[in-house]
């Protein structure tokens, strides 16, 4: 099975303006032939996000009648800015919405669902999507509206903000890139507003992004980062919240907005694979945007010079939202309109620097987490996940059930190139069960196509293996399967094992399950509301691969050695050894030497790498 939301790297997407003209000329087909006589540009089989839709399409009309001069279209942005302003402008309290300062305010909102007190949790969001449709609409206003409805529009986008800022509580669902949009709606707002209110306007916010947002941020993996749905990054909504502040930059041009931004990106660009694969977050677990996603990622990867648009979007929304039926959804229309005006072009290298939480280089690459563990590994073109075993997840020695990958004491990391090589020393003091402190100590190093990783420690007794990972999905195309096989081979012997247990709390990679429908199985609120991270952690067993303790390995030490990626056979015998200068790793690739930081002041460990 695929799965279903990672497809294409979205830098794959045609983005010149011949391409964006011909999205556009589609747009306008499509919308002509669905206008209906009362004006509305909804989908017929949109029942979510709809309080704005039709005016998210009638500013892609706008925006098609500015580039093109379509005789046929500001009769048809006449008649469906009419429908918005009649029909879907709701300014009585919806019945059940909990988020409210003041009430019975008579400002204007959106609604999720056009039914009162059908999902009013909702409304605060479509709200913000209803403000940026009408600036979007009100800058392309000179010589297309008349100025009665100019009037009534800048009137209604004053109140949408006023509702946001002042009747509601300001970001109730904790979701970064809602809170952001609503920023930009403002900043885009107040040059259309007369001098005083738009200056009033454009001040509060700023001071709602420094104090409400920026003043909120979670830190992950060393990045401050805006909170999404309660956690510190989603990687559905975090491009997303990249593309806001993308244009928050090129509409205020606040340094504050492209500082965060780089910081932001440099992070989505150390925790995404070579490949674009990626997932986890506090509200999605796979699902990936698409051209929501485009400003941000292509604004930011020229600013930190790397290759974000490898990320893998779902391209059933390369353009704009689509139904079922792939017919348009003004949803998020916003977002098309920015990234077709916005001139900055794709950065297509990686970055030449290197990033403490991933290791990368051809078509290997390894995303570590906050405690330096992996979180992603991808060789071969399969991608393997943190395994599970008695609950506890991750990537490193096991003895008894007990996993030894939890950092007691201070995480060191050294990076090195040599001869083609890139590799990562990370050492991490643990303690066990038996409360002995252990210097773990894991070296990662790649050619570009291979992927050897040695694990030494101090020796255990009993009968140690090393969980070296979940085999979870492989390339296929342009597209993500599901794989339950990993090309990867060990010193010691490796074994791919099950879970013996069944349940949703016992994934076996053999299952067409997918880690979100598990996660969100395991996670304590209903799909979509609860956190498929947390549950996740609910995991007891997974699917693993095992390797086997490396033969000849110094007096003292139990070290694993394993191999990903294609070999010249199947067979792995590196040779270990110990001296004064440390623990020797020689395989067919090259050598390694990992010191014990004898000669260095700060006491950082020492690594030397050659051919």
């Amino acid at each position: 099975m695929r799965l279903p939301y990672q497809r294409r790297p979205l830098h794959d997407l045609p983005d010149t303006p011949e391409a964006y003209d011909a999205v556009l000329a589609d747009v306008t087909e499509q919308a002509l032939a669905r206008l209906t006589p009362e004006g509305s540009l909804e989908h017929p089989g949109a029942r979510l996000d709809v309080g704005d839709t039709s005016l998210g399409v009638t500013s892609l009309l706008a925006l098609a009648w500015q580039r093109g001069r379509d005789p046929r279209l500001p009769a048809a942005v006449h008649r469906s800015l009419a429908f918005h302003l009649r029909e879907r402008v709701h300014t009585d309290d919806n019945p059940g919405y909990p988020n409210l300062r003041i009430r019975n305010s008579g400002l204007p909102y959106a609604r999720y669902v056009l039914k009162a007190g059908a999902h009013p949790l909702g409304d605060w969001p479509s709200t913000v999507w209803a403000l940026l449709q009408a600036v979007n609409v009100l800058d392309a206003a000179d010589g297309l509206l008349g100025d009665e409805q100019r009037t009534a529009l800048l009137e209604l986008a004053h109140g949408y903000w006023r509702r946001l800022t002042e009747a509601t509580f300001f970001n109730p669902q904790e979701a970064g890139n809602q809170a952001i949009g609503c920023v930009v709606g403002g900043l885009m707002l107040a040059p259309h507003l007369p001098r005083d209110e738009g200056e009033s306007v454009r001040a509060r916010a700023l001071a709602l992004y420094t104090d409400e947002i920026r003043a909120r941020r979670v830190r992950d993996r060393g990045a401050l980062l805006p909170p999404e749905h309660g956690g510190a990054y989603d990687n559905n909504y975090g491009p997303i919240s990249l593309s806001f502040l993308a244009q928050a930059h090129r509409v205020s041009g606040e340094e504050v907005f492209a500082e965060d931004g780089d910081t932001l990106a440099r992070y989505i660009d150390a925790r995404l694979t070579g490949g674009g694969f990626d997932l986890g977050g506090p509200r999605y677990s796979e699902q990936h945007s698409g051209f929501e996603s485009v400003l941000g990622l292509r604004y930011f990867s020229g600013r930190i010079r790397s290759d974000l648009g490898r990320y893998r979007g779902d391209t059933r929304w390369a353009r704009h939202a689509a139904q079922a039926d792939g017919g348009i959804d003004g949803h998020f229309a916003w977002m098309l309109v920015w990234q077709i005006q916005d001139t900055s072009r794709w950065h297509r290298e990686p970055s030449a620097r290197p990033a403490r939480h991933q290791l990368r280089s051809g078509t290997v690459s390894v995303a570590f987490d906050d405690h330096m563990t992996p979180s992603l590994i991808e060789a071969g073109g399969t991608y393997c996940l943190p395994a599970a075993v008695d609950r506890q997840h991750g990537f490193g020695p096991v003895l008894d059930g007990f996993l030894f990958c939890r950092p007691m004491g201070v995480v060191r990391v050294r990076d090195l190139n040599a001869d083609g090589l890139t590799a990562k020393l990370v050492t991490k003091p643990v303690v066990g069960r038996d409360h002995v402190l252990r210097h773990v100590r894991s070296l990662y190093v790649t050619d570009g196509t291979r992927l050897w990783v040695t694990v030494a420690l101090e020796r255990l007794d009993g009968a140690p293996y090393l969980l070296a990972g979940l085999p979870y999905a492989a390339d296929d195309g342009d597209r993500v399967r599901r794989t339950a096989r990993a090309e990867a081979v060990s010193a010691g012997g490796m074994r791919l094992t099950h879970p013996a247990a069944e349940g949703v709390d016992h994934f076996d990679a053999r299952a067409e399950l997918t880690q979100e429908q598990a996660a969100f199985e395991l996670a304590a609120d209903p799909r979509v509301y609860g956190n498929p991270d947390e549950g996740w952690r609910h995991l007891v067993s997974s699917t693993a691969l095992e390797a086997g303790p490396a033969p000849g390995a110094p007096e003292g030490l139990h070290v694993f050695a394993v191999r990903y990626g294609p070999g010249p056979d199947g067979s792995f015998t590196p040779a270990l050894e110990a001296g004064e200068g440390g623990l020797t790793v020689r395989t067919e690739a090259f050598t390694a030497v990992i010191g014990e930081a004898s000669g260095d002041p700060l006491g950082e460990p020492e690594l030397t790498l050659f051919v």
